[in-house]
């Protein structure tokens, strides 16, 4: 029994350390990913499209307020503030998208009504 016991504890020790050792990559991997979505969303142009500009801007905050919680050690605050940011920014790309996806549609439509008017 005693030998078990130590095994158990062993094992739970081992986890915990585990956990541990993996908590302080967990906001580094989530900044990256924030980071990432942000560069996507300004390289597909959403500064340009208002709705997707203001989304692409809370984003941005979100991540340096994210900096400065992980600096004061709030890992959970910042990982929490690193996910918003990445979804802000990846709305800003979906935003961008639509944006000229409709600019498309309304030319399509120009040039059938354009069509339209030549053959008659």
């Amino acid at each position: 029994m005693n030998r078990i016991g130590s095994a158990f504890r062993v094992m739970v020790m081992g986890a915990l350390v585990g956990a541990a050792g993996c908590a302080p990559t967990m906001p580094t991997a989530r900044q990256e990913a924030s980071a990432g979505a942000i560069r996507a969303a300004e390289e597909v142009g959403a500064p340009r499209v208002p709705q997707a500009a203001l989304h692409l801007q809370l984003a941005k905050e979100q991540s340096e307020r994210a900096k400065q919680l992980i600096s004061s050690g709030d890992k959970d605050g910042a990982n929490a503030l690193l996910m918003r940011a990445e979804s802000d920014a990846e709305l800003a790309v979906a935003l961008v998208r639509e944006d000229n996806e409709r600019a498309a549609a309304t030319q399509a439509v120009d040039n059938v009504k354009q069509l339209q008017k030549s053959i008659q």
